[in-house]
């Protein structure tokens, strides 16, 4: 956690337009760590965990995501979002293969010529921001039930499958 915090102070240090928002977890070792590493940055803003809305909120402002969360790893790309995964593996392995993701581990230099990359190259943040979303269309419930109506012949036609298609602006509901 210490590296993952130095890697942190160093983009805050060599962008001064750069502002993080770290959810600490309420564990006390990690907050032994965390806390005075970084309560003392003006940019770096330190919350305890935040419900869900928030959580979103937070993300959808961001210009990308740095993370250990599987969770967020599957949430980001809905919102078109770039993913850093700050672990040495990841068990969503399919956000990496798509592009939506990439695993820069903890070692504090890569955590930041990543983030770099994303604040200073367009290109490589449009390549991440419009891969393709492997986790769903967010049209599920929708094809549920033409799955359901189609079961009991009320609907003659078979809905259709999922099927990937780019994140962000220019996907249509």
């Amino acid at each position: 956690m210490e590296d993952i915090c130095r890697g942190l102070q160093e983009i805050v240090e060599h962008f001064p337009d750069v502002e993080l928002v770290v959810s600490v977890h309420k564990n006390p070792r990690m907050r032994e760590v965390v806390m005075p590493a970084l309560c003392h940055h003006s940019r770096i803003h330190l919350l305890d965990p935040v419900d869900y809305p928030v959580l979103v909120r937070i993300m959808k402002a961001s210009h990308f995501i740095l993370t250990d969360s599987g969770g967020i790893q599957e949430e980001a790309p809905a919102l078109g979002k770039p993913v850093l995964v700050l672990r040495r593996t990841t068990e969503r392995p399919e956000g990496v293969e798509a592009g939506t993701a990439r695993v820069v581990g903890t070692d504090p230099a890569r955590i930041f010529e990543e983030s770099a990359r994303l604040l200073t190259d367009p290109g490589a943040y449009a390549d991440m921001s419009r891969a393709v979303n492997p986790y769903g269309d967010g049209r599920a419930s929708q094809r549920i039930i033409e799955a359901i109506l189609h079961h009991f012949k009320i609907k003659p036609e078979r809905p259709l499958p999922f099927s990937p298609e780019p994140t962000g602006a220019e996907k249509t509901p």
